[in-house]
């Protein structure tokens, strides 16, 4: 079985960060084009169905559970699942306890760095072309790669 953990610190209010973070159609941004397409299904209470398209075309869709409150978010990979048998991925929010100052125009606001981790466990369908470890090594450069985007593109929002 394949596991991944990444994270980085943003310097932005947690309130930001989760709700760009989670705006799935941005997904085509926020993932360095690693999506053609970031569409949502449905929504109920604080679930969100939501249909990725990759730059090759493949689609498949997954759901995503939102727990703002207790900073956490849950996913799994749902049709189709293949190339994988499961997949399935945590993202945490933790506050850090270094305050930083964030200047908004004229306006200066503390807050709390927030540290954004994700968590991906997976196991790969015996079929697939690459085994868990090669997908592993894939997911841990595009995560470091795309948190780099995801801090950016927050950061430069929290200013404004």
């Amino acid at each position: 079985m394949g596991h991944t953990c990444n994270s980085i610190i943003i310097n932005a209010p947690y309130e930001r960060i989760f709700d760009i973070s989670n705006d799935i159609p941005r997904w085509t941004e926020l993932f360095g084009g690693e999506y053609k397409k970031a569409e949502i299904v449905k929504k109920e209470g604080n679930k969100i169905t939501f249909r990725l398209t990759d730059d090759e075309g493949k689609s498949w869709q997954s759901w995503r559970l939102l727990f703002k409150e207790k900073y956490f978010t849950y996913s799994e990979r749902e049709e189709p699942k293949f190339p994988f048998k499961y997949m399935k991925i945590v993202w945490l929010y933790t506050l850090k306890p270094e305050g930083v100052a964030l200047a908004n125009g004229s306006q200066t606001t503390a807050c709390w760095p927030v540290e954004m981790t994700w968590i991906q466990h997976f196991e790969m369908d015996e079929k697939a072309k690459f085994n868990d470890q090669q997908v592993e090594g894939f997911i841990n450069k595009h995560s470091k790669d795309n948190l780099k985007i995801f801090k950016e593109v927050i950061e430069r929002e929290a200013k404004k």
